[in-house]
Order: C-alpha cells, then sequence, then structure tokens
C-alpha cells in the first residue's frame, strides 16, 4: 500500500478558506487578561501604543531561524489578525494617537528551531517575551515556546477608553508547569465535520493546550477511512459523508502541528468496537445463548490469529497516517458476558491455564496488541483498567488514570510501579451540572495524592475529556470553552495561582476574547461582551 504524497502548506492553503468560511470577528480585549496565567509577569504602568498599518512581527536579528519558516510565518499572520480588528474613524481614515509607538515584536529562535517538525512529548515551550518602546521581543529555544509567546503577547494587548490599541512595558518569563495538557474529543457517538475539529485547535492553541486526545472510532460509528480496510468505514459509519478521509485526517494534524498541538490517536479495542465488526467479518467474538449461538456480538475475539493480523496491518498503516510517538489503544470497560457464553473462548482458557479469570483473557490480547504496535516504533496509552488487569507493560507505556472514584489512589498505584501517567478523571466535561462548574476543574491539584517526589514526576499532566454521546457540532464548543480553560490554566501556570476571585476576573474576559475569535464559549454567569 502507498499512501499519497501531499504538500501540507499546499493543502492547507487550499481548503481553509472552504472550510472555515467567512472570517470571524477580531478584536483585542478591552482589558488585560492573560490565560492561562505565565510563570512570571512584570509590568509597568507605562503604555504604548500599537498601530494596525505600521506595526509588525517579525523574525529577529541572529535568530536560528531563517525567513523560510511556513509554521512562524503563518502564525505572524494570524497573531497580527487577533490582536487588531477595524481601527478607522467614521471618515474612512486611521486614528491618530499621542504617546510612545511600540513599533515591532521580533521574534528570535535560539536553537534548532524545529520548524518542519511535529511537536512531541519533549517539546520545548518556554520563552521570555519583553515589551518596551520601540520594539518588543520574543526569545525561544524553539518554535513551539514562540507560539506560546505570540499567544501571550496578543493577550497583553487591549484598547483604551478612545478605541486605540495599547500595551503596558512588560517582562514575561514563561514555561508550562506541565508538558501533557490535552483535550480529548469524541467522532464516534456523533461525527464532528472538520471545520469543528479545526475550530477546536484554534481554542485549544488559545489555552495553550497542546495535545489533541482524537477518540476517533467506538462502537456507535467508525469514521476513519482505511486505506487497508475500507469496509470498516464504509460499513462501519453512520453514513458514507460522515467520515474522516486521509486527506482530512493530514489537514487536522497540519493544522495543529502550526499551533503546537500533537494528535493522538486512539482506537479502541478489545472493547468499544461493535462498529468493527460490520466491515470486518469474525473480527469480534460471537455470543452464546445456553448452547446456541445468537445474533449478537461482544469483543474483539483474541482467540482467533485472523484478529492479529488484521489488528498487525491496521495499526502498521496508523503509524504510518499519524507522525505521533504515540498512540491510544484504550483497553477500557472491557465487556466479559460474551466471552463467558463463547464455548470455544472457554476451551481456549482452559487450554491456556487461565481459569475462570476473563482478565487473563484480556491481558493475553492486550500484550499481543502491544507487541504489534511496538514493532512499528510506537509508544502507546492505555487507559487505567489494562494497567489494573496486569498487563506486562512496557517501561515507557503513559496509562491514562480517568475512574474518580479513588483516583488519587490510582495515580499513587500506576506512579509506585514507575509508570508515567495522565490525569483524565476529575475533568469529564460532559458531567454538566448547573452553575460555575469551572471552579470545580480549576480547583484541581494533579499531584494531590501520596507518593514521592519521583512518583510525582512521573505525572505528566492531564486531559479536559468531553465525551460525545450528548455532544456534536451544534454544542461542543459552548461546552468545552471556557470550562476547559480551567483545566488549561491547571496544567500551564504555577501551583500557587489558585485565587478564585481573580480567575473570574481574568477569565471572564478571557472568554471574551475567545468568542470575538469566533470560539461560540459559553458565559461564565451574567453579563456581556463587548464587542
Amino acid at each position: 500500500m502507498t499512501l499519497p504524497v501531499l504538500s501540507s502548506s499546499a493543502l492547507l492553503l487550499g481548503l481553509l478558506p472552504l472550510l472555515l468560511g467567512p472570517g470571524a470577528p477580531l478584536a483585542a480585549a478591552r482589558r488585560q487578561a492573560l490565560w492561562p496565567q505565565p510563570a512570571s509577569v512584570q509590568q509597568s504602568p507605562r503604555v504604548l501604543y500599537l498601530s494596525p498599518d505600521s506595526f509588525e512581527i517579525a523574525h529577529g536579528p541572529h535568530s536560528f531561524e531563517d525567513s523560510n519558516c511556513f509554521l512562524l510565518e503563518e502564525a505572524f499572520r494570524r497573531y497580527h489578525e487577533y490582536v487588531f480588528d477595524y481601527f478607522v474613524s467614521s471618515d474612512g481614515h486611521p486614528k491618530s494617537f499621542v504617546g510612545k509607538e511600540l513599533q515591532q515584536l521580533l521574534v528570535t529562535i535560539t536553537s534548532d528551531s524545529e520548524c518542519d517538525a511535529y511537536p512531541n512529548s519533549n517539546s520545548d515551550e518556554s520563552y521570555k517575551l519583553v515589551v518596551k518602546e520601540p520594539v518588543a521581543t520574543l526569545e525561544a529555544k524553539k518554535v513551539w515556546g514562540a507560539l506560546r509567546g505570540l499567544e501571550t503577547f496578543s493577550q497583553l494587548v487591549y484598547k483604551d477608553v478612545y478605541g486605540a490599541y495599547i500595551v503596558n512595558q512588560s517582562e514575561v518569563t514563561d514555561s508550562p508547569r506541565f508538558g501533557f495538557r490535552g483535550v480529548l474529543i469524541d467522532t464516534s457517538r456523533h461525527f464532528l465535520p472538520l471545520k469543528t475539529i479545526l475550530n477546536t485547535l484554534d481554542a485549544m492553541a488559545f489555552n495553550k493546550f497542546n495535545v489533541l486526545h482524537w477518540h476517533i472510532v467506538d462502537d456507535h460509528s467508525f469514521p476513519y477511512q482505511s486505506w487497508t480496510y475500507p469496509d470498516l468505514s464504509r460499513e462501519g459509519a453512520y453514513s458514507p459523508a460522515l467520515i474522516y478521509t486521509y486527506t482530512d485526517v493530514k489537514v487536522v494534524i497540519e493544522y495543529a502541528r502550526l499551533r503546537g498541538i500533537r494528535v493522538i490517536p486512539e482506537f479502541d479495542t478489545p472493547g468499544h468496537t461493535e462498529s468493527w465488526g460490520k466491515g470486518q467479518k469474525d473480527l469480534l467474538t460471537p455470543c452464546y445463548k445456553r448452547s446456541e449461538k445468537t445474533d449478537s456480538f461482544g469483543p474483539v475475539n483474541p482467540i482467533l490469529s485472523s484478529t492479529y493480523t488484521f489488528m498487525s496491518n491496521f495499526f502498521k498503516e496508523i503509524s504510518r497516517v499519524f507522525p505521533e510517538d504515540y498512540i491510544h489503544l484504550g483497553g477500557d470497560e472491557v465487556d466479559f458476558d460474551c466471552w463467558e457464553s463463547n464455548p470455544d473462548v472457554t476451551q481456549f482458557m482452559q487450554q491456556q491455564g487461565f481459569g475462570q479469570d476473563y482478565r487473563k483473557l484480556e491481558s493475553y490480547y492486550i500484550q499481543r496488541l502491544i507487541d504489534i504496535v511496538s514493532s512499528t516504533n510506537k509508544g502507546y496509552m492505555v487507559w487505567q483498567e489494562v494497567f489494573d488487569n496486569g498487563v506486562k507493560l512496557k517501561n515507557d507505556t503513559i496509562v491514562e488514570v480517568w475512574i474518580e472514584s479513588f483516583y488519587r489512589e490510582e495515580l499513587q498505584k500506576v506512579t509506585a510501579a514507575g509508570y508515567a501517567t495522565v490525569l483524565a478523571a476529575p475533568w469529564y466535561l460532559d458531567y454538566i451540572t448547573y452553575g460555575q462548574d469551572w471552579k470545580k476543574y480549576y480547583s484541581v491539584e494533579p499531584l494531590n495524592f501520596v507518593g514521592t517526589e519521583k512518583q510525582k514526576n512521573l505525572v505528566l499532566g492531564g486531559t479536559a475529556a468531553l465525551w460525545g454521546e450528548y455532544v456534536d457540532d451544534t454544542n461542543l464548543s459552548p461546552r468545552l470553552w471556557p470550562r476547559a480553560s480551567a483545566v488549561a490554566e491547571r496544567l500551564w501556570s504555577p501551583q500557587n495561582v489558585r485565587n478564585l476571585d481573580d480567575a473570574y476576573d481574568r477569565l471572564t474576559e478571557h472568554r471574551c476574547r475567545m468568542v470575538r475569535r469566533g470560539i461560540k464559549a459559553q458565559p461564565l454567569f451574567t453579563g456581556y461582551c463587548e464587542m
């Protein structure tokens, strides 16, 4: 199988006007509101003015990066638009202002930029931003830090009472507290149009998230169009129109890359696979009632050699389509009833010496799947049940903790065993309650569990998870934002950034900023956004 070769830049430039439609309204903040709060901010009352006609963002002197970096050039264009809106008077001429002018923001990359690379688990997102007249400077080791610094600069700019764009003289030194800051979207329960996914990536960049956990398939539908097994989506998707083609996937990956965001796909097995069986014969386990075969099927059939041939071919494809170093293999919520009912499975269990412990059968399957994925030189993530059931895991396995009850105890056990972990349990955003539930997410402390410093260093970060049973493109954005923003600050900012009153003030304005940038973020409480 040969996958088509596409130019990422050409792909985006050609498709995005069709995908995104007319430009969203853009406007500067009406007051300063940094979100997430940087590690260190020093500001002066001295104000500098910016003119949209003359201000520019450009490469700084002695930058390691040359002018051929599409990622940075595109970011310079994008953030110039985010900073400024229409800056004209009623007669159509630019407004004048009196005061010191900020003429440029010069961006300097101090080492190998990684401009043409994909972000990864070791990407350096640190930066230093100095805003002073007449030229501001943004210095970062890698392009990823430059992207985060550009977002911070855009948040520093606001309007005075006369409508002029101003920024306080400032110095910001910043880097994230946690390297893994994820948002999970679910495109199986409800298909999400490509435009909605790209809009979500924009919002993630506004909040300095850096991982899109794409739960792409599940029981309900199989929208991923496989080149190796095209019947999976042909039979398993809701509709031939509700699929993600190879081109669609590459657009998402490149759009994310340009914003410093990794795309980790999840193909969850052996459970959550009903849609897989529609397009792949004999993949799922036939269920029995008493001694009679029924018309229903259970999890992936772990006793057939054909299962592992299929998985090997399929994950070889996935490893080529997704450049990310990790693939999420799922492994959660496996219902053993069908396995227990199947006489062939029972016989296999006896032959393997598993007795009646179906967790051992699940572990047998997962272990073989891990070996398959490892052979593609990919790392893997799994849900916590895989660890809980005693599967032999590689040292670099990432265990995602999702069950809210006793999640602190789970963090203690996983890290005590030496495994890196990502926390999702307290940040399931699909649970809706009345009122300002963002405060609940904001108050979580990821390292609040019993363990050594070495154990706590194994907590890579966390994921804000929005599952799709009751979510589609009509309500995804208002359910995610600004509730996910609370998680973003908890994962980026220093541990002592916890004042709820201050957070409310900043988040209220940040939410309005997102709305002005085209994100349909729901309000925190009563009030309005000045447009």
